[in-house]
């Protein structure tokens, strides 16, 4: 069984707090490094160019800043706790920053419960149409 997840806009809501707790509980980090982190998220505001003029700047409360390279590492180490899990169901996991794919055997009278027993919320969905 192939299970590719599409997490292309979890890097755009990733919780800043979440973050950095799980940087500290998870990893250890702490003191300058965590300070520099929690700078570097936050005070981030975007705003969309209209023609000539610009809209009002925006605070950014959540996500990772695209395009750089600590970006992709940060949706890593946010998303870790995802590997564990699938890790445990005896499945091989392969990610890139918000490319994630699964992969492993099992009967196929097995697989509707394992994909549930991940995503109960979103099978439910797919069932309602």
């Amino acid at each position: 069984m192939l299970t590719l997840l599409d997490l292309s806009a979890a890097i755009d809501i990733v919780d800043h707090h979440t973050l950095l707790q799980r940087l500290r509980k998870s990893y250890g980090l702490d003191g300058k490094v965590i300070n520099w982190l929690a700078s570097y998220l936050s005070d981030r505001v975007q705003q969309v160019p209209i023609t000539t003029s610009s809209s009002v700047p925006s605070a950014v409360l959540f996500g990772i800043p695209q395009g750089s390279v600590l970006g992709p590492i940060l949706f890593l180490l946010y998303t870790a706790d995802l590997l564990q899990l699938v890790k445990r169901h005896h499945l091989t996991p392969h990610e890139y920053a918000d490319d994630t794919q699964i992969d492993g055997c099992c009967q196929p009278s097995d697989a509707g419960s394992l994909v549930y027993s991940w995503f109960p919320s979103a099978l439910t969905r797919f069932q309602r149409g």
